[in-house]
């Protein structure tokens, strides 16, 4: 029986009744006018919206206080003689004023052009040349300076900064205002009303720019109010809830979480990797918003915690995981959500339901005793965790639904807003991005033909739907080659549609390696079954145009260490390297990283975990690899700022090492 190929949600009864609670903003023509409703309800008007609690001094800002700020921002740019369209570059990071400046911006009628104040200065530059900003408002002082220099050949008119700090007495050709003065030229006046049209354009994102100058992703209002209105059939927060936000906040994925949860009346916690762990304890949350990264960086933290316990209570603990998991399979399979058994016959439902059942009670006590307590790590008060920004490995997915949290997997790009798809609680198909959101069509086509491919089959991921933005600013070779005359987006990945339309992600079309027999292969999946490996951190698959794939692998210095001092040895790394625990016993002999016996254990790693994978082909064998000590991060440019890796980057750096390898 041929299916469509095509996935296309409308809104369905199902989630008209989930809707119904919601505060409903569908008669919103502009993104701004969401605040002043949430200050007028009931349930939201008093409750605390931004929480930032590493602020010196704290800050917490109610509903009602936000729509005052947001007011008094907006007029304030109104009176300093921003008018509608006008384009105002906003350079900062996460902090409450961010918002209020990001929804000022707004509610004045202009623009906002986004990045954090961490990129490099040139990309900043060509962004505020690039988008024709006439405003520019920064983080603070030093991000000022940081951009001065370029800022005589920009037709800058005003800046702005969020911080407090004095500003510059010389006369620099335009004025500047610290936070204080900048609403303080609002104080007394009204914002004017602007006649915005859920057409117009709302903000420009600037792409990341892996290579090349970065694009102008033109959202509208109507894109960014898709997300407001549609969200709430995956997840359904109550007002009071609590949300920890660690994610850049200009990044679509992020802003637009954020938008649609403060909307609904949600208590908004500012945190940050150096606080997370503590934040997670202390305020407990019931959503948070994260990548994949941020969740396996949770899992290792967790793990390195049971290696350093008494083998009887590690034998414990894996006993009942390895129990959990084949519940876990069991449970799937009898409820038609295992993606790789789809479609169980009665027989093996019959089976996996027993299963279950006996698998029961060992999983119930693993919760008592161990599971609980791992939970108590996120708070214990999580509801559901959104996980996007990249795919989230097998072996993560399992074990958070394992102790009893549950991850929702959404799907989409900064060009669609985000969101394109997502998981629900209720038909949570682990190892899918779920199924699309209201409004939202995905369709699968051929990689070179483009003609549509029926449900199963492998191709290129099309999007169309009100969340796909109208262009690339002033570029429109690269709009027209983004989205063709029927509105389909490129999403540039790689996929299969389920017959419930649940989308299943394959790798990244540009991520493809092509090997010397022809071969294509999908680096991501691969790489998600090898960080599985306890020894292995980061990992990342080259070998374009070569007869085997290889690897870039920054070794887990800890567990290496714990495992060296298990053959009687202590680790021995290269000087400026640093170890959170090192082996104090100078009476073993050191065992350099470069040692082949390290060489053999990893070896003997990616062949287990890339061997163990589902659909494990000959040609997902690694061959050579090569072990670095500089982790791939944000700081040398290697991670993007949601902590996916530069490939072109990471290639760059390391191509002499790559092609040493291979000639090895």
């Amino acid at each position: 029986m041929a299916h469509p190929p095509t996935a296309h949600y409308g809104l369905t009864a199902d989630d008209q009744q989930r809707l119904a609670p919601m505060i409903d903003y569908r008669a919103v023509r502009s993104l701004p006018e969401i605040w002043a409703i949430a200050a007028q309800h009931p349930d939201v008007a008093q409750q605390v919206a931004l929480h930032a609690p590493h602020s010196q001094p704290e800050v917490r800002i109610t509903y009602s206080q936000l729509h005052e700020r947001i007011q008094l921002c907006g007029a304030a740019l109104q009176h300093l003689g921003i008018r509608k369209g006008d384009r105002v570059g906003l350079i900062a990071d996460n902090s409450p004023r961010w918002l209020i400046a990001d929804q000022g911006i707004m509610a004045a009628g202009a623009v906002g052009v986004v990045r954090g104040a961490q990129a490099a200065v040139e990309e900043l530059w060509f962004i505020l040349k690039n988008s024709g900003s006439t405003s520019l408002i920064v983080e603070d002082q030093a991000t000022f300076l940081k951009l001065q220099a370029g800022l005589a050949e920009l037709p800058i008119q005003r800046v702005m900064w969020l911080s407090d700090e004095p500003v510059p007495t010389e006369d620099l050709g335009y004025p500047i205002f610290n936070f204080s003065s900048l609403l303080e030229q609002g104080q007394g006046r009204s914002l004017q009303p602007v006649p915005l049209e859920p057409s117009d354009l709302a903000t420009l994102l600037y792409t990341s720019g892996t290579t090349g100058h970065p694009k102008g992703v033109m959202l509208t209002h109507a894109n960014l109010l898709h997300q407001v209105n549609t969200l709430g059939v995956v997840v359904q927060p109550k007002a009071g809830d609590r949300v920890l936000s660690i994610l850049p906040t200009w990044h679509a994925y992020e802003r637009s979480c954020e938008y649609f949860l403060l909307s609904q009346g949600c208590t908004q916690v500012y945190t940050s990797l150096r606080h997370v762990k503590e934040d997670l304890k202390t305020f407990q949350p019931h959503f948070m918003v994260g990548v994949p990264r941020l969740w396996e960086s949770i899992y290792e933290g967790i793990q390195r915690q049971l290696r350093e316990q008494p083998a009887s209570r590690q034998k414990l603990v894996n006993t009942f995981l390895t129990n959990s998991h084949r519940y876990i399979t069991a449970k799937r399979t009898y409820s038609g959500l295992n993606l790789e058994n789809l479609h169980p016959s009665p027989l093996e439902r019959i089976l996996a339901g027993l299963e279950a059942i006996a698998r029961w009670p060992l999983h119930r006590l693993g919760h008592r005793l161990v599971y609980s307590k791992i939970r108590g790590a996120t708070g214990g008060n999580i509801k559901q965790v959104i996980s996007g920004g990249g795919s989230l490995a097998k072996h993560l997915d399992t074990f958070f639904e394992v102790i009893g949290v549950d991850v929702l997997v959404g799907y989409g790009l900064t060009e669609t807003a985000p969101v394109l798809t997502g998981r629900r609680p209720w038909n949570n198909l682990r190892g899918s991005a779920g199924q699309p959101i209201p409004g939202t069509e995905i369709r699968i086509v051929h990689l070179e033909t483009r003609q549509p491919l029926p449900v199963g089959d492998r191709g290129l991921v099309l999007a169309r739907g009100p969340q796909v933005m109208t262009g690339y600013y002033q570029n429109p070779e690269a709009t027209a080659k983004a989205i063709d005359a029927d509105g389909w987006f490129d999403t540039g990945d790689l996929g299969h549609l389920t017959a419930g339309g649940h989308l299943v992600l394959t790798g990244r079309a540009k991520d493809t390696i092509v090997l010397t027999n022809g071969e294509n292969v999908e680096p991501q999946p691969i790489e998600d079954a090898c960080v599985r490996s306890p020894y292995i951190d980061q990992i990342m698959l080259v070998g374009q145009d070569q007869r085997s794939l290889g690897a870039l692998i920054v070794p887990n210095l800890n567990a290496l260490e714990v495992w060296a001092n298990q053959q009687g040895k202590t680790l021995q790394v290269p000087e400026g390297v640093s170890l959170d625990k090192p082996d104090p016993q100078p009476d073993r002999s050191p065992l350099p990283v470069d040692d082949g016996t390290v060489q053999s254990l990893y070896r003997q790693e990616l062949t287990h975990h890339v061997q163990d994978r589902p659909n494990y082909q000959a040609n997902d064998r690694i061959g050579p690899f090569r072990l670095i000590l500089e982790p791939f991060s944000m700081d040398n440019g290697m991670m993007t700022q949601t902590l996916k890796i530069r490939r072109p980057v990471v290639y760059d750096r390391y191509q002499s090492l790559i092609d040493e390898m291979f000639e090895s």
